[in-house]
């Protein structure tokens, strides 16, 4: 595999049901790793784009988050329908999403 260019981090840490710190993998993060997953596919930037499921990320209340190096974005909130717009906007065109950044006191 060629050296990528991205790397996507999609958060599925799955805790028990009334865990305190709650998990993303409670928040449909299987359906979001096959979203992003899709996507990449779609626009053919497999080995380009790297996508990993990864253990938590921190700000669980704040899931399902998604981290994207370079630069140490992350993202949360993040539903399923909005990984293509994630491919498209940051990967593609080079521009944050903003609605969806993690704010600053969560990480």
């Amino acid at each position: 595999m060629a050296k990528p260019d991205y790397h996507i981090f999609v958060c599925v840490q799955s805790r028990p049901e009334g865990h305190p710190r709650g998990s993303c993998g409670a928040k449909s993060t299987g359906a979001l790793f096959d979203a992003f997953s899709q996507a990449l596919i779609q626009r053919n930037l497999l080995g380009r784009v790297a996508l990993t499921g990864t253990a938590c990320l921190g700000p669980c209340q704040a899931g399902a988050n998604v981290l994207i190096y370079p630069g140490a974005v992350m993202y949360s909130w993040v539903e399923p329908q909005e990984a293509a717009e994630i491919i498209e906007q940051h990967i593609l065109s080079g521009e944050l999403i903003t609605d969806r950044l993690t704010p600053a006191e969560l990480w």
